[in-house]
């Protein structure tokens, strides 16, 4: 394991034992802790108190936290530096998290009482033991990690129903809305995106779940589709932060899944869903494309229309192909409007270090460093089999959990979203830091007028280097492939 070493000049042994004894009692989780620093007691040469947690790729520590790190005002070696500046600021953060499949509350539910409680307190809860998950993701009717497809109004063949009377959340009742009136009652601040894989089957042109187009005569029928689904949730306790307007609608082969253009976007949108939202008050945000980087014209040429771009908030992103650098592509053609990247899968041949290496410097460094507001990985939990999902639905994503009758083994993607969700809680805003050589890393001011600076090393080999903020400094070292969250 990396030596996370301390740069002191000078400072005596009683002093630092006080540091020690006072940084232990902190909170890790920036929240604002009872006890002040006397600042009249520090050591002329400290300024900050810090602490770090280690990821290691070898996962000799996982979410490890290391000694105490006091910043020295001087340092005397070449190492390269990254330099944290709060003075410039971008923008701010509503969560990092998961998307809750059925799949996953299925398998939550089976656990037994006590085991449930404390796992969800673990995940969505903000004391010391718990990494404080504080966005989801769910699906609007089934995803491919469905045990089944359905919809919320699925009839006999050659029936429709453009009044919505058969309009019915009793799937997702079964499983999905206990468990999220649960995770609510541990976080209700809690934030929820929803997104519909397809609708009924009865508005498309196929009559098929998997791919087809929606047919423009349903357009205003599958808008009030949208707005009972948001009042319903709603009415349970429920609210409904924002939804994207169709989960990857270039891609027509999951099941279900459904095509959707660019111009069908923008004219279900400003049309149908926007003014309907607006006659209604809903105040949820309506979000654009949810699909990979390879296109951002997409999600541009919709915002390039006045008329729909006045409902939207804003744009989501998975990162399947394409760079992670288009969510900036699509920033700066409209600054005014929202980021989100809502999904990307680590698969049952991953492995540990790869994808703690790649998500990390993509999912987590790369989206927040190109205007993201959320970082979502794919899947909560699967079981061992891989076995919950749909006929042709994804039969590899691994979950950040994996769930066998009571027992959790965390997964990758677990400690992947901890190393953010733990430290930096909505609200927070991301301000400047640099990437320097193989270390990449992004920085964060917290509500409580904390720092976190996440730091991976995306080299072969162990990298030392310093780490300034204020004019105070600390060495590090991390090995190779290796992730660590800073604190201060």
């Amino acid at each position: 394991m990396a030596i996370l070493t301390i740069m002191l000049k000078n400072i005596l042994i009683s002093s630092l034992s006080f540091f020690l004894c006072f940084c232990s009692k902190q909170q890790s989780n920036g929240t604002s802790s009872n006890n002040t620093i006397d600042s009249t007691k520090l050591p002329v040469e400290t300024g900050l108190l810090a602490s770090a947690y280690l990821t290691n790729a070898d996962q000799s520590a996982l979410l490890q936290k290391q000694s105490t790190i006091i910043y020295s005002g001087t340092i005397n070696n070449t190492f390269p530096t990254i330099e944290v500046d709060s003075t410039t600021a971008y923008q701010h953060v509503e969560g990092f998290g998961f998307t809750l499949t059925e799949g996953s509350a299925y398998l939550i539910n089976q656990m037994s009482e006590t085991a449930k409680s404390t796992l969800l307190n673990e995940l969505f809860g903000n004391q010391e033991n718990c990494i404080g998950v504080s966005y989801l993701r769910i699906s609007i009717g089934a995803s491919d990690l469905s045990n089944k497809v359905y919809s919320y109004d699925d009839l006999a063949a050659g029936n429709t129903d453009t009044l919505l009377n058969q309009f019915s959340l009793s799937q997702d009742s079964i499983n999905l809305i206990p468990l999220i009136k649960k995770i609510i009652a541990i976080n209700p601040l809690l934030k929820i995106m929803a997104t519909p894989w397809s609708p009924p089957i009865w508005m498309k042109d196929n009559n098929s779940s998997i791919g087809g187009k929606l047919l423009t005569k349903y357009y205003p029928v599958y808008a009030q589709y949208f707005v009972k689904y948001i009042q319903l949730m709603n009415s349970m306790g429920i609210p409904i932060s924002a939804i994207t307007i169709q989960n990857e609608p270039e891609h027509g082969g999951n099941n279900p899944s459904m095509l959707m253009s660019a111009s069908e976007q923008a004219n279900f949108i400003k049309n149908n869903l926007g003014p309907i939202f607006q006659k209604n008050n809903i105040q949820t945000k309506i979000v654009l494309y949810d699909h990979n980087c390879d296109h951002p014209e997409y999600p541009i040429s919709i915002l390039n229309d006045a008329e729909a771009k006045k409902y939207i908030d804003g744009s989501a992103f998975h990162l399947y192909n394409g760079d992670v650098s288009a969510l900036s592509t699509v920033y700066n053609a409209h600054n005014d409007k929202s980021i989100y990247f809502t999904e990307q899968w680590t698969g049952k041949n991953g492995t540990f270090n790869g994808d703690l290496q790649w998500h990390v410097k993509n999912v987590i460094i790369g989206t927040m460093r190109n205007y993201s507001k959320v970082a979502l990985e794919w899947n909560l939990a699967g079981d061992a089999a891989y076995s919950y999902h749909t006929q042709g639905g994804c039969t590899e994503c691994k979950g950040a959990l994996t769930i066998t009758a009571s027992s959790v083994t965390r997964n990758v993607a677990y400690y992947i979203i901890a190393h953010a969700s733990k430290f930096i809680p909505a609200g927070s805003i991301r301000i400047n830091s640099n990437n320097v050589g193989d270390l990449y890393s992004v920085a964060f001011l917290t509500p409580a007028g904390k720092k976190a600076v996440i730091v991976l090393n995306n080299g072969s080999k162990i990298e030392s280097f310093n780490l300034k903020s204020n004019n105070k400094w600390f060495k590090s070292e991390l090995n190779a492939g290796a992730v660590a969250t800073y604190m201060y």
